[in-house]
C-alpha cells in the first residue's frame, strides 16, 4: 500500500497521445496531490518539457502514435528521472535495456498508478 502523502506535490510528465486517456491520467494524478507536467502527446514536444521542465518522474505511452518513446527514456535514465512505461502489451514491446522498469498496464487504475508513483517516488528520494 502507498502512503499518498509522500506522492504530495510529486512532478509527474505525462506523455500520453490519447487524448481521453492523459485527461483520465492527470485526474489521477491531481486526486492523488501529484503536479502534473505537461502532459505531452508527441515525442518531440516530451523531449522539450524533459530537457526544460522541473520535474522527478515520468509516466510514459510507449507508443505515440506509431513512433516508440525510447528516445526519451533514454534522455530521462541520463538525468536520472526515474519513469515508468504505460501499454496495453505490458513488458513485450519493451527494448532489452527498459525490462525491470515500472510498468502500468492499461487500462490501470488510480491504485495502480499510486503503487507504481510510490516505487518512482522512492528512487527520487
Amino acid at each position: 500500500m502507498t502512503d499518498r502523502a509522500k506522492l504530495d506535490g510529486l512532478k509527474v510528465l505525462v506523455v500520453e497521445d490519447e487524448m481521453m486517456v492523459s485527461m483520465l491520467i492527470e485526474d489521477m494524478l491531481t486526486d492523488l496531490g501529484c503536479t502534473v507536467v505537461g502532459p505531452a502527446s508527441r515525442l518531440d514536444e516530451a523531449m522539450e518539457l524533459a530537457r526544460d521542465a522541473d520535474l522527478d518522474c515520468a509516466v510514459l505511452d510507449v507508443n505515440l502514435g506509431g513512433q516508440p518513446i525510447f528516445p526519451l527514456a533514454d534522455l530521462l535514465r541520463e538525468k536520472g528521472a526515474p519513469f515508468a512505461f504505460a501499454t496495453g502489451y505490458g513488458d513485450a514491446g519493451l527494448r532489452d535495456v527498459d525490462k525491470g522498469s515500472p510498468v502500468l498496464q492499461k487500462p490501470f487504475r488510480e491504485g495502480d498508478l499510486a503503487r507504481v508513483l510510490g516505487e518512482l517516488s522512492a528512487a527520487v528520494g
